[in-house]
């Protein structure tokens, strides 16, 4: 691991420290939890705006540039 440093409002860090789970597991571990879960909500958004964007018929229509694929991965015939 690589230690970092990160400035908190004194507020906000003492509302973390102030929690059970800080007080159990320690800090390092509940933001490395906490980052860890941004880093896959973010993930996961990214992953849904493309989808949206995929199907929501506003990108380009890129038909003419993948025509003469179509017949790519058929069998040939016998």
């Amino acid at each position: 691991m690589k230690a970092i440093q990160a400035l908190f409002d004194e507020r906000l860090l003492a509302a973390l420290d102030a929690t059970e789970e800080v007080q159990r597991r320690g800090r390092s571990a509940v933001l490395r939890r906490a980052a860890a879960e941004y880093l896959r909500r973010s993930r996961s958004r990214f992953i849904a705006e493309q989808y949206r964007r995929a199907y929501s018929g506003r990108e380009p229509d890129i038909r003419e540039e993948l025509s003469g694929w179509g017949t790519e991965g058929t069998w040939p015939a016998e």
